[in-house]
């Protein structure tokens, strides 16, 4: 196994419009990052990743660019972001950026020249195409919801946008497109930035001639998903610029297949360093983007014990229960109620005892939890918008039901200012919260946590501490117990003669576990316990969401 810093890290991910702000405006901005450094060197991460902080038009909340080389005007400036990187470097932490070079804004200069004419020098930066039969080129559609094509009656063509209308796609097939990627990354990277989250990266190749996809909720993404070209492209901008320096990456891939992903994470270091798998945020789909089912233990313990073992040795894991496009850790597979600290503890736990990278999206180490809005104008986020006024205004689907979808899974959760301390607007502004804050600040908050010695922080600060000290956890192979237990999850991580061994139940019961056969609790050291009072590995009874981590 190759050792890396990447992989040895702890990644923090900060959504800045959500952060903290600093000038009243409502809005999370980079002096508001800063003046939060301490706290995130006092946790104990060692990266910060930045979802996008790029001048744009926010149609998607910073992933529609209009200009990369330049910060957001409602974030601050470049000399704010010079004076951000030098702090975290002064606190012995890392940057990555987000890289969204899919797509653009439709008002980056380079779109807004692609559509001044068919031969603009421009236009073949980006998927334009004549339609068919008076109607769209193809079938596919958004992820936003309905076709994935814009017309363009200034040269009577369609332009493609696998996103927001706003968000027109890249031409990667053209060598001129890749090549201004590449500089700019080089302008990031020179800058003093220590790598890229990379957006959407399995959708930069499309299959050639765009044909028609097999109708689905999103059709056509068999076409611009894991495309003919796709590792070329990867494998260029490997030789190009990632090879260069000596830095993390880390590509969100929806829909990889574990053969995939051990093409794009591969140890020979051809692509990338690892890749974020959807699998696992999949697993609870219902029939709609907003229904749900509840996922049965063995289902959830099958999907990560599957790429534990699959990419042993082989490719490296990314390890996250959220991020700014998912619901909250512990309303999702916790209990954000009675048990919300145990439950969420628990979680971590998991997190931090498998081998790949942790992520920590902000306010988890709080546990922060999913928020109940009753009235849909009190979400902002543009797919639930777009569905609302498709499927329920225009459409079928129960308003009450789709709300409660909503409730459960939406981007939003993710998405609600940071709770700083019970006071109003959460310590998150003196203005007016760009989205509204979790009612539920009052009771959790970042004060309330650093106050409590038997807080969710206070925890995740021990897990950290517990990763660091022991490369078993990092770097040990992954072997199951009881594969079929429907509450407790039991594996063993094993490194240079050492045994971690970990209990951890998943529900909200005491349960009975059995030492499994072969393993020896003579001798077991109890490393961490969110209980505080874990007792001996021996036959014992696992109190609701108990997690218990032996060091043999």
């Amino acid at each position: 196994m190759k050792k890396a810093w990447w992989k040895e890290a702890v990644v923090y991910q900060i959504y800045p419009r959500s952060f903290m702000d600093s000038n009243g405006d409502g809005i999370g901005d980079l002096p508001g990052i800063i003046s939060k450094l301490d706290y995130l060197k006092e946790l104990g991460v060692d990266v910060i990743w930045l979802s996008p902080c790029y001048k744009s038009p926010n149609d998607d909340n910073g992933y529609d660019i209009s200009d990369y080389r330049d910060i957001m005007d409602e974030f601050g400036t470049l000399e704010d972001f010079r004076t951000m990187l030098e702090g975290i470097h002064k606190r012995g932490m890392k940057l990555v950026m987000d890289l969204v070079v899919n797509h653009t804004s439709d008002e980056h200069a380079w779109f807004m020249e692609s559509r001044k004419s068919k031969d603009n020098p421009y236009r073949d930066y980006y998927i334009w195409r004549d339609g068919k039969d008076g109607k769209e080129p193809n079938n596919w559609t958004s992820y936003f919801y309905g076709p994935a094509w814009e017309y363009d009656k200034e040269t009577d063509q369609y332009y493609l946008h696998i996103f927001s209308r706003k968000q027109p796609d890249l031409n990667w097939e053209n060598p001129n497109v890749r090549y201004e990627v590449y500089d700019m990354m080089k302008y990031w990277l020179d800058m003093g930035c220590d790598g890229f989250r990379m957006d959407v990266v399995n959708m930069y190749s499309k299959v050639p001639g765009l044909p028609d996809g097999k109708p689905a909720e999103i059709t056509g993404k068999e076409h611009f998903q894991d495309g003919p070209r796709i590792h070329e492209f990867l494998q260029e901008m490997n030789r190009e610029v990632l090879s260069k320096y000596d830095i993390m990456t880390v590509g969100e891939t929806a829909d990889v297949s574990i053969e995939e992903a051990l093409r794009y994470a591969n140890n020979e270091g051809t692509e990338l360093g690892m890749v974020f798998q959807f699998e696992q945020n999949m697993i609870d789909n219902g029939e709609t983007r907003f229904s749900y089912r509840k996922v049965p233990l063995p289902e959830l313990k099958a999907c990560f014990s599957k790429w534990q073992r699959q990419l042993e040795g082989k490719a490296w894991n990314s390890l996250y229960w959220t991020n700014h496009d998912q619901p909250r850790t512990v309303s999702r597979r916790g209990n954000d109620k009675e048990y919300r600290k145990e439950s969420q503890k628990m979680l971590y736990t998991m997190l931090m005892t498998m081998q790949g990278t942790p992520y920590i999206y902000q306010g988890e180490e709080i546990g922060m939890t999913n928020v109940y809005f009753d009235d849909i104008q009190d979400y902002d986020d543009v797919e639930i918008r777009n569905y609302w006024e498709r499927y329920v205004v225009n459409g079928t689907e129960d308003p009450e039901k789709t709300l409660d979808g909503i409730h459960f899974r939406a981007r939003d959760n993710a998405r609600t200012p940071m709770q700083w301390d019970d006071s109003e607007n959460a310590g998150f502004t003196t203005g007016k919260p760009w989205i509204k804050v979790n009612p539920n600040y009052k009771e959790i908050n970042v004060k309330e946590a650093l106050e409590d010695p038997d807080s969710i922080f206070h925890y995740m600060q021990d897990l950290i501490r517990m990763r660091k000290a022991n490369e078993v956890a990092v770097y040990g192979d992954f072997k199951e117990y009881e594969p079929e237990n429907e509450k407790l999850y039991i594996y063993e991580r094993n490194f240079e003669g050492k045994k971690l061994f970990v209990v951890l139940n998943f529900t909200e019961e005491t349960v009975d576990f059995c030492v499994p056969e072969g393993i020896s609790g003579e001798g077991a050291e109890l490393l961490i316990d969110n209980y505080k009072d874990g007792g001996k590995l021996e036959n014992r009874v696992m109190r609701p969401y108990e997690a218990s981590v032996y060091l043999i």
